[in-house]
C-alpha cells in the first residue's frame, strides 16, 4: 500500500518522490526531519504552522486534526493519490494569486471530512486578506463534458490538468463541511480561479456543506461533469457566486447565495463553454436540477440578475426564492432547436423550468432573448410557493459572512 504522509514541522517539499511504495505503517515527520514509524505520535504544538511545499505529488499526504498549514503553490495530488484533511485543518496560502492552488487530478482523490463544530478552511495567509490571494480547490474527475468528443479529454484553465470523460459516477473523494475563502486569483483575463473548481466531478464524489466566501471570480463553478451538490453557500463572490458550464448534468441541493458589494449573477448557466464550443457527438446540454435555493441582492434598484440563463442550457428548478433583484430570470440564445444556443426551445420542451418560486422586490421575473416566443406561465409555475432554503438551521456554526 501507499505510505500515508502525515505532514509534521519539516517542510514536505523536501520529500517529494522520496518515498517509495511498501508495506510499513505510516510515516511521520518531525521537526528534525528524523522518520519515525511510530504508530500516529506527534510531537509539535498545535499552534505551530506547518509547511506544505508546492509539488505534484505521488504518494498520499494526511493533514492531522486541528492543525495549521502553509502552501505557496501548487499542490498536485496525482492519479491513484489521496489528500487527507482532518476535521478543525486550516489551509493558508501564501498570498501571490493564481499560482497557488490545490488540484485533485483524475484519479485521484481529496478525502476532506470537517464537521459543524470543526470546518476545514482554505484561506488567504495574508494579515489582511482580501479576494484573489490565492488560487481555490480544483477537482477533476472522469465524468462527462461537451466541450470533447466521446472520451477525450480537455484541460483546465489553471495547471492545464485534464479533465472529463465517460464515467458519470466517477468518485473523487469527500468535500465535508469544507470553506474557502478570498480565492480567486487570475492567470490572466480567461484564465481565473474560483472558489471551488469542478472539473468533470462524478456523482460518485460526495459534497456537501461547502461555502465559498470573498472570492475575486466564482464562488462554485461546474465544467461539465454530473456531481451532486448539497447544503453549498457562496457569499459575497465578486463574479458568478454559482456557475455551471460543458454539460453540467448534475444537482444542486439547498443553495444560499448572499451578494456583497462587488458581485454579478447569482448563477451563470451556460448550456456549453461558449470559449470552446459544444463538440460532444451526440450533442447534450447541461441540465442539472436546482433544489431549494435562496438568492439574495442588494435590491432591485441595483440592475442585477439573479439567474442568467444562456447557450442552450436546460434545467429544473425547484422552490426557489429571489429577493432584491432587477431581473429574476434572464434568458438568452437563438431561435429553433437546431440552433447554436437554443435556450428557449428548452423552455417550449419543458426542459428548462421553473416550479415554486417567491420574487422579492423584482422589478423584471422573466427577460426572454432567446428569439423563442413562449409566455412567463410556460417558464414558471406555482409564483408566490417557494420558501428557498432553511440555511439558518443548516448554515448555522461553520459558516461566515452571514
Amino acid at each position: 500500500m501507499k505510505n500515508n504522509l502525515v505532514l509534521g514541522l519539516a517542510t514536505i517539499a523536501l520529500l517529494f518522490n522520496s518515498c517509495a511504495t511498501d508495506d510499513t505503517a505510516d510515516i511521520y515527520i518531525t521537526d528534525n526531519s528524523v522518520i519515525h514509524n511510530n504508530g500516529g505520535g506527534n510531537t509539535g504544538s498545535n499552534d505551530e504552522e506547518i509547511a506544505i511545499g508546492a509539488a505534484e505529488y505521488s504518494s498520499d499526504l494526511t493533514l492531522e486534526a486541528n492543525r495549521t498549514y502553509t502552501i505557496s503553490g501548487p499542490v498536485i495530488m496525482a492519479e491513484g493519490t489521496t489528500l487527507t484533511i482532518n476535521e478543525g485543518v486550516t489551509i493558508k496560502a501564501i498570498a501571490t494569486g493564481a499560482d497557488v492552488y490545490i488540484a485533485i487530478s483524475q484519479g485521484a482523490k481529496i478525502i476532506a471530512n470537517g464537521s459543524a463544530e470543526k470546518p476545514i478552511v482554505m484561506t488567504s495567509g495574508n494579515s489582511n486578506p482580501a479576494a484573489g490571494q490565492w488560487g481555490g480547490l480544483i477537482v477533476l474527475g472522469k465524468a462527462p463534458i461537451n466541450s470533447v468528443t466521446g472520451s477525450a479529454t480537455s484541460t483546465s484553465e489553471i495547471g492545464s490538468l485534464p479533465y472529463g470523460g465517460t464515467d458519470s459516477a466517477d468518485n473523487s473523494g469527500v468535500l465535508r463541511y469544507v470553506r474557502v475563502e478570498y480565492s480567486g486569483g487570475a492567470a490572466d483575463g480567461s484564465s481565473e480561479n474560483n472558489g471551488f473548481s469542478f472539473y468533470g466531478v462524478g456523482a460518485g464524489t460526495t459534497i456537501e456543506y461547502i461555502q465559498a466566501y470573498e472570492g475575486a471570480d466564482d464562488g462554485i463553478e461546474f465544467f461539465g461533469g454530473t456531481a451532486e451538490v448539497s447544503y453549498a453557500v457562496v457569499i459575497n463572490c465578486q463574479d458568478d457566486s454559482i456557475d455551471w458550464t460543458e454539460g453540467f448534468t448534475g444537482s444542486i441541493t439547498n443553495a444560499y447565495i448572499k451578494h456583497g458589494a462587488d458581485h454579478d449573477k447569482g448563477f451563470e448557466c451556460d448550456g456549453y463553454n461558449t470559449d470552446i464550443g459544444n463538440l460532444s457527438n451526440p450533442k447534450f446540454w447541461s441540465k442539472p436540477t436546482v433544489t431549494n435555493a435562496t438568492i439574495v441582492g442588494l435590491g432591485s434598484s441595483k440592475g442585477n440578475e439573479a439567474i442568467r440563463l444562456r447557450a442552450g442550457t436546460q434545467g429544473i428548478f425547484n422552490n426557489i426564492l429571489i429577493e432584491g433583484f432587477a431581473e429574476g430570470f434572464d434568458l438568452d440564445g437563438d431561435a429553433g432547436a437546431n440552433s447554436d444556443n437554443p435556450t428557449g426551445t428548452g423552455v417550449i420542451n419543458g426542459d428548462l423550468h421553473v416550479t415554486n418560486i417567491t420574487f422579492i422586490d423584482v422589478t423584471t421575473k422573466t427577460k426572454n432573448d432567446t428569439g423563442d416566443t413562449f409566455s412567463e406561465t410556460d417558464f414558471i409555475s406555482g409564483e408566490g410557493q417557494g420558501t428557498g432554503t432553511d440555511y439558518a438551521t443548516w448554515g448555522a456554526n461553520w459558516t461566515v459572512g452571514n
